[in-house]
């Protein structure tokens, strides 16, 4: 499959430059911290997670125009790299920085910690993944209609023109044409952790 900058596979993390431009140090240390937290927080989670091959890992920590969403075998260890947009409520001057997270119902913004993927469905965005919040600070997931869906604001051309992506309404956006990989790897009843390290801009 061609590789753009909406998608990378792991070897672009490791040198392999040619197809998207090197994230900086702090999105490599940011991913492997967040993973570590994301396999803790699937062990707490055990009884919530039939699938544990497979997570997804939204990284928060750096600009929206970097591949941050992760989805990770933990298998054979290798990872795909996807651009995934945040809320507005987030980022209200649409710095490109995520700048907090909010689980209030019309905040607009993205929630932090572990979903649950749920079924694919048709909705307002086309084909769509909804999402269940387990924890406090994301079990507003479903009454917020929180789920994972393409939009044409998440592409390399904003990030081109714009230099960061659009935002969403709290939303996991992915690129349109990245969106039935990223549905097709994720699958039903996979964890998806959203978090940060510190906050950025």
């Amino acid at each position: 499959m061609p590789k753009t900058l909406a998608h990378a596979t792991v070897a672009q993390f490791e040198g392999n430059y040619g197809l998207a431009p090197a994230q900086p140090m702090v999105a490599l240390n940011s991913r492997d911290a967040l993973i570590e937290r994301a396999k803790l927080a699937l062990n707490t989670h055990a009884d919530k997670f039939l699938l544990r091959d497979r997570i997804a890992v939204a990284d928060f920590s750096v600009e929206s125009k970097e591949l941050r969403f992760h989805i990770v075998d933990l298998i054979d260890g290798r990872m795909n790299a996807y651009l995934v947009a945040h809320g507005k409520g987030s980022d209200p001057e649409h710095s490109g920085w995520l700048q907090r997270f909010s689980n209030i119902p019309d905040s607009e913004a993205s929630s932090d910690g572990v979903f649950r993927t749920g079924d694919i469905y048709e909705g307002e965005h086309g084909q769509s993944m909804r999402l269940i919040g387990l924890d406090a600070t994301n079990d507003m997931a479903e009454p917020r209609a929180i789920v994972i869906h393409g939009a044409p604001y998440v592409s390399e051309n904003m990030i081109a023109t714009q230099g960061k992506l659009g935002r969403s309404q709290g939303c996991f956006a992915v690129a349109p044409h990245m969106l039935p990989q990223v549905l097709a790897m994720l699958g039903q009843g996979r964890m998806l952790y959203s978090g940060r390290l510190a906050a950025q801009g």
